[in-house]
């Protein structure tokens, strides 16, 4: 079980995110964060008994900002303001995103700038721990006033309502319990919300920011997978490694360029293929675009992703609540809640995601085309004519990559206005997220279908050998694809070199070979 990852003391990492939301590490809050918590709260249980309102404290919400609240329908407010949003619709979010919803607004809440009181943070660190994952649904976001309707799923769970699935993933079929009885079996105290508590727990980019970090890490490693596959295109189609040297990039000073042709080259190191054909009996000019430019593609999306991991970084630094009690003790509105800034970067990786998709696929269509592939059979098939080899695979990475660039389509463009007018501009930044997550998997599954080529057409290159980097992942994927041969069902193979990618099998092990 990995270490307590300590609330309040320090602003969270993007990697303690991960490990809380993805592998189930415990929290812990920070003894400093409780006592600036409780210090906060004091602010705000003198401005409720203050006879004149104040937003958020003694007054409804939104649109009926201006309506005074009795001190003794607080609580109901509070209630229902939970109850109401928490009205989300379709599919289940998946346990990784909500548990960073989760600790992303616990994160917030420590800030002691919210003016919760501490149980409720408590609360919040306790289902993290007792694995109590609120059903979030799909749809109810639109961005701003912060990621209110997901938000309001996890309050309405802490506060014993609604359902939950315990240490449990949806994926796995099996189905929810009653929150009040995830609490009970917890040893933990359904919150009943006093002041301005229920505006506290739902005004955050937490949803779209949690699945930003979540995608960063992911494209890291498959970026990276992205370098492989490309090497072993470039290896098995007898292409060229020139083009990919130091100098040359330096000519150009992008720094995910240079990154990956880097990669490039090491996993093209000391690769006989690569050497067969090189020197002046080589009378190609120059390699097509998919090919050779290879690092230029991924280098962009890797410049791409280094922008948004820092609008992510100063995200996670953000208190973001509305009204938001300020250091000097003044509680103001303000709209710091607008996911634009997150919106935008979400939407720019999901356009990264289809290019890098996109001459990935090209890549796999010119090993399978016998005019372009040099001396490879058509398709990789094994007795052409008879067997079609991996033409219905690249089928489906086309697919893929159609439907890449539909969801490359900015969310962020887009705005629909809401509660009667006051929210008039919103940032569609949950959208921007949830769509960036599909266009992943998407990727993932288009480099498996390269990987599955290029291992296949460096069988086909036999007696020339790969190198030790392309080499290692070609074997890697015999332990769950068959070489060359007849004809054969190709859909679990695929889906299980898509797991080593995914998993990140495939980036460690070309990465080992060249240490």
């Amino acid at each position: 079980m990995p270490h307590h990852i300590r609330i309040g003391a320090d602003v969270l990492t993007p990697a303690q995110v991960v490990a809380v939301a993805r592998d189930g590490a415990p929290v812990e809050l920070d003894s400093s964060a409780l006592d600036r918590i409780a210090e906060t709260r004091g602010i705000i249980d003198a401005l409720a008994a203050d006879p004149r309102p104040h937003y958020g404290v003694s007054t409804g919400f939104g649109a009926l900002a201006t309506t005074f609240i009795a001190p003794e329908r607080r609580r109901q407010l509070q209630a229902s303001l939970i109850r109401s949003h928490a009205a989300g619709t379709g599919a289940e979010v998946e346990t990784e995103v909500v548990r960073a919803l989760q600790l992303l607004r616990l994160q917030t809440l420590a800030s002691g700038r919210t003016g919760v009181r501490p149980v409720v943070a408590e609360t919040y660190a306790a289902m993290l721990n007792a694995g109590i994952t609120p059903i979030v649904r799909e749809y109810g976001s639109l961005g701003c006033s912060g990621d209110l309707a997901p938000l309001a799923h996890i309050a309405l769970a802490a506060m014993g309502e609604g359902e939950v699935r315990v240490g449990d993933d949806p994926s796995t079929g099996s189905g929810t319990v009653p929150a009040s009885d995830a609490l009970t079996a917890a040893g933990i105290e359904p919150l009943v919300l006093e002041e301005k508590e229920g505006l506290a727990l739902i005004n955050g980019t937490d949803g779209m920011l949690g699945m930003l970090l979540l995608a960063l890490h992911d494209l890291e490693m498959l970026v990276t997978t992205a370098d492989l596959a490309a090497a072993m295109s470039v290896e098995s189609q007898l292409g060229t490694d020139a083009v990919f040297a130091a100098d040359l990039m330096a000519l150009r000073p992008q720094d995910g360029q240079a990154v990956s042709a880097a990669n490039l080259r090491a996993f093209l190191t000391d690769s006989p293929m690569v050497a067969s054909h090189r020197g002046p009996e080589d009378g190609r000019v120059q390699d097509a675009y998919s090919l050779r430019c290879s690092p230029q593609v991924h280098g962009a999306a890797r410049d791409t992703m280094s922008h948004a991991a820092m609008i992510a970084s100063r995200e996670l630094a953000s208190v973001i609540d509305n009204p938001v009690v300020t250091v000097d003790g003044r509680i103001e509105s303000n709209g710091n809640f607008h996911g634009a800034p997150v919106a935008a970067v979400l939407d720019f990786l999901s356009i990264s995601v289809a290019d890098v998709a996109s001459v990935s696929e090209r890549r796999t269509d010119r090993a399978l085309d016998p005019a372009r592939s040099h001396g490879l059979p058509p398709f990789l098939a094994h007795e052409v004519g008879v067997d079609s080899g991996l033409m219905i695979a690249q089928y489906a990475a086309a697919g893929i990559v159609s439907e890449l660039k539909r969801l490359a389509v900015p969310a962020s463009v887009d705005s629909i206005p809401s509660s009667a007018m006051q929210e008039d501009h919103v940032s569609m930044g949950w959208a921007a997220a949830r769509k960036l997550r599909r266009a992943i998997d998407g990727l993932a599954r288009v480099l498996a279908i390269e990987i599955i080529t290029g291992a296949r057409a460096l069988d086909l290159r036999a007696p020339l050998k790969a190198g030790p980097a392309t080499g290692a992942v070609r074997d890697l994927v015999r332990t769950v694809a068959a070489g060359p041969g007849p004809d054969r069902f190709l859909s679990p193979e695929m889906e299980a070199v898509t797991e080593l990618v995914r998993t990140g099998a495939v980036a460690r092990t070309a990465q080992e070979a060249t240490a």
